[in-house]
């Protein structure tokens, strides 16, 4: 019988060097460890990066601007001490350093040609000589970067100077993970990198956990300003798509952030009440799901609304919560006949729902929305099978069966090794490529290996750009294309595209440098989506967006090797992509239990030694394609096809001879 989950992490990972890289907060209340920038008649600032340290802000436009040092989110408060009722002050926040300004911060209520649509919080006058704290509507979501400036001639010190975090609501201690990952990284300028870049994916994730009432208003407040005390949705904590905004449930951009949450986190009651407000506000006529969560609440997404159904079997995967899915189960269903029933003559499905995640040309008998409802069926199939409906299984295992066949009928370009994104074009795009390998809509590793290829001609030093929304680098999709270079062998192809984008991200200037981009342009710019509605503000991007996190499940899953196969992990399959490194370590956990992966690379890249540690009463299948002779616990093991060996529960060495 499979365990409810509990709403609580269940355990802390063990400790080591890699937590030096855990970008988590240690103390809800955070204090700026920089100051970035002065200007005007400011006195003692670097007074407000000590206990007791005092500035005087003397002149109008004066103005001091605080670096908390990495992307936080919530409440300012600090001690005010005003010379005269004629003293004011405001604040303005950026994530980028591009936007410091004494008069606007970088926009999240709209996107504004100007990008100064939100303004600044002016506080309210006369001042008190008190400890104020921002009003609650009134929470940033995300920034780095605080600006403090006198609005008038008269003096005003202040001091004590903090922000009180408000994402991850229902966590005591945000350090502390369930799971991990460490490795030293030879072939990149930092060899932290990939440690580093699996934690900031992680806290990404984090800081996209909202309290409920806390989401991005809308209709939009007027500019100037910005308010987040919307609902956004059924129960919380929930989980959005970024931290300064959109502020919102989006299912697409769950594929890629609930695996990222599950290994690092486990913490997945903010995903139960994602789905859950989703299936809340299905169609009860024709079973359509709604693209995002309220207040957006916006409609019309074949993909999206195939996105909630993937993120369905996601979170039963990893937690295995039966009574959450038999009370959705209807609506689940109603949810695939509404996307079955969009199969024509052909064969394939024809979209009809054209919002997504901002690609062009996504209509019609289209690619990517075909490798999306192969995939809900499939996933469709396992779970009628844990909710002992084999006949419905049945079905929708045949019917994506017919459906593998069409795709490849209609869709492959043998003359470009890869598939074209509709009937009618030559346009071969990056997202539908990537699902259809890691969805193994492929029919043989020959036509997986060419896609990889293929892929690469669209990447330049930065990453990979997506044919389907040019001059556009997006990490969504990016981290659909780097699990499917994993996934088909070609690991050293994943690692290049893993050091251009997601390197490129972590260390710009331009960036946090602690969570993840939610895309840029191919020149590396933030203007991501400018003409593509956003109205060419870059400062409307979002520096922490969850769907960019791919590469920490993908570490976890390819390089350290370790997945699970059925609900919560009580099957797992390990393989790990060695990818050029000497070692490797990390693990997760499920209501199971534990599930650790040490390994190591011998100086001459011949023997291969992994230490697993897997609860008991599950089993795993252990796969090593290369290995000419196995080893496990001192006994040499026969293999079957493609050197793969059961294993069972526990702790074991293996030795694998290449």
């Amino acid at each position: 019988m499979l365990i409810v989950l509990s709403a609580s992490i269940l355990a802390s990972a063990p400790s080591g060097p890699w937590d030096a890289f855990n970008y988590a907060p240690s103390s809800r209340t955070v204090r700026p460890v920089l100051i970035r920038e002065v200007q005007g008649r400011v006195t003692n600032a670097e007074g407000l990066l000590a206990d007791g340290g005092q500035a005087t802000l003397s002149g109008n436009e004066s103005w001091v601007t605080l670096d908390f040092g990495k992307e936080v989110g919530g409440l300012i408060s600090m001690n005010i001490d005003p010379s005269s009722s004629l003293a004011s002050l405001a604040l303005s926040f950026t994530e980028s350093p591009m936007f410091i300004s004494p008069f606007t911060s970088d926009d999240s209520s709209y996107p504004a040609p100007n990008m100064s649509y939100d303004g600044i919080l002016h506080l309210t006058t006369p001042l008190q000589k008190a400890h104020w704290t921002q009003p609650a509507p009134s929470l940033r979501g995300g920034f780095r970067y605080l600006t403090v400036v006198s609005t008038s001639t008269s003096a005003v010190s202040i001091s004590n100077v903090t922000c009180s975090i408000s994402f991850m609501p229902h966590v005591e201690n945000m350090r502390d993970y369930s799971g991990y990952f460490y490795a030293s990284d030879p072939g990149f300028h930092d060899q932290d990198f990939l440690t580093k870049i699996w934690y900031a994916g992680a806290y990404t994730v984090q800081t996209n956990t909202v309290s409920l009432n806390t989401g991005r208003a809308v209709p939009f407040v007027s500019s100037p300003g910005w308010l987040n005390n919307a609902t956004l949705g059924v129960a919380g904590p929930i989980i959005v798509d970024g931290a300064k905004r959109d502020r919102a449930v989006w299912p697409g951009d769950m594929g890629v952030a609930v695996p990222t949450q599950f290994v690092s986190t486990n913490d997945l009651l903010p995903t139960k009440n994602a789905l859950s407000t989703m299936f809340a506000a299905i169609d009860p006529k024709t079973g359509a799901l709604p693209e995002s969560g309220p207040p957006l609440s916006q409609t019309g997404s074949d993909t999206y609304h195939m996105w909630t159904l993937i993120g369905t079997h996601n979170y039963f995967l990893y937690s295995g919560d039966m009574e959450w899915l038999q009370s959705v189960w209807a609506n689940y269903t109603k949810a695939v006949n509404f996307v079955t029933g969009k199969v024509g003559p052909s064969g394939l499905m024809n979209v009809t729902g054209l919002r997504d995640w901002a690609r062009l040309g996504g209509g019609g008998i289209n690619a990517e929305g075909n490798a999306l409802l192969y995939k809900v069926l499939i996933n469709s199939a396992d779970l009628a099978e844990q909710v002992n409906d084999s006949s419905l299984s049945a079905t929708w295992t045949a019917n994506a069966t017919e459906l593998k066949s069409r795709f490849n009928d209609v869709f492959w370009l043998q003359d470009q090794g890869m598939y074209r994104d509709n009937d009618t074009t030559t346009l071969c795009p990056q997202d539908a490529n990537s699902m259809a390998i890691l969805y193994n809509i492929t029919t043989s590793a020959e036509q997986a290996n060419l896609i990889s290829e293929g892929l690469t001609r669209n990447w330049n030093s930065l990453g990979a750009v997506a044919p389907e929304l040019p001059d556009t680098i997006s990490p969504f999709i990016g981290s659909l294309e780097l699990q499917a270079h994993f996934q088909s062998g070609n690991d050293a192809r994943a690692m290049d595209l893993l050091r251009r984008e997601w390197g490129y991200m972590l260390y710009t200037n331009l960036s946090v440098q602690s969570t993840l981009l939610e895309g840029f342009t191919s020149n590396g710019s933030i203007d991501y989506r400018s003409y593509r509605g956003y109205n060419y503000d870059a400062s409307y991007t979002s520096h922490a967006h969850g769907w960019s996190s791919g590469p920490t499940s993908a570490l976890t899953i390819y390089v350290l090797g370790l997945q699970v196969t059925s609900p919560q992990g009580r099957t797992w399959a390990l393989q790990p992509h060695t990818s050029g490194l000497s070692q490797a370590e990390g693990g997760f956990e499920t209501p199971l239990g534990w599930y650790g992966i040490q390994w190591e690379m011998d100086e001459k890249n011949t023997t291969l030694t992994i230490n697993v540690d897997t609860p008991h009463g599950t089993t795993g299948t252990l796969a090593l394609p290369s290995a000419t002779k196995v080893i496990i616990d001192g006994r040499v093991q026969t293999t079957t096809g493609g050197n793969s060996v059961s294993l069972a529960g526990g702790k074991h060495i293996v030795s694998a001879h290449l």
